[in-house]
């Protein structure tokens, strides 16, 4: 229950980041635009980013391994360490991305006009409905059946075993339009923006 306030907490002050940002675009601007902040945001982000992203891909790799076992003991330990991890460390460093990733997009100017900055926006959100629209629902029912598995049977219960499986794939597909976001906050090609996509 803990660990559900844990994740609720931070995804609603997430949320209410990014709609402060959108329906109040010049007020943040001006609260955020300290250039002599930039670098210091820079590293803040770069890290918050990268760790979320190697949690996520360490976590998914875990997963995968322990489910291959078949082992309940390894599988049960992995399930609550990841989703430990996820509640602790992966929500605090979404919303220190979000907040650090805001701030350096006003030395741009308006995020859906320039092109890989708001491919990458529209892609980290996409990769958050993910995770929100199907992990989250998924974790309280495998919470359920675990609290009933007995880890010392030969193995664990085949609705848990699919559930399991389920999470893991869409782990790998919230993860994976991250790659396109470092990608793209990398390269920062020249594209056409999501603002000039419907004229």
């Amino acid at each position: 229950m803990k660990t559900k306030r844990v994740l609720v907490f931070f995804l609603v002050l997430m949320v209410g980041m990014v709609i402060f940002a959108l329906v109040f675009p010049d007020q943040l601007r001006s609260l955020l635009n300290r250039p002599s902040l930039h670098r210091h945001v820079l590293f803040i982000h770069i890290v918050a980013t990268t760790l979320f992203f190697a949690n996520a891909v360490v976590g998914i790799l875990w997963e995968h391994r322990s489910l291959a076992s078949g082992r309940p003991v390894a599988i049960l330990h992995t399930y609550e360490t990841v989703t430990w991890l996820d509640a602790r460390l992966s929500s605090p460093l979404i919303v220190v991305s979000v907040v650090a990733g805001i701030m350096l997009s006003t030395t741009y100017g308006d995020i859906w006009q320039v092109g890989w900055l708001s491919i990458a926006f529209l892609l980290f959100i996409f990769s958050g409905l993910v995770w929100v629209g199907s992990d989250i629902p998924t974790q309280y029912r495998v919470k359920r059946l675990i609290a009933d598995a007995d880890p010392l049977a030969p193995e664990l219960p085949q609705e848990l075993m699919r559930l399991l499986r389920l999470r893991l794939w869409v782990s790998i597909g919230g993860v994976s339009p991250l790659i396109i976001v470092f990608m793209l906050m990398v390269y920062k090609p020249d594209i056409t923006p999501v603002a000039q996509w419907f004229r």
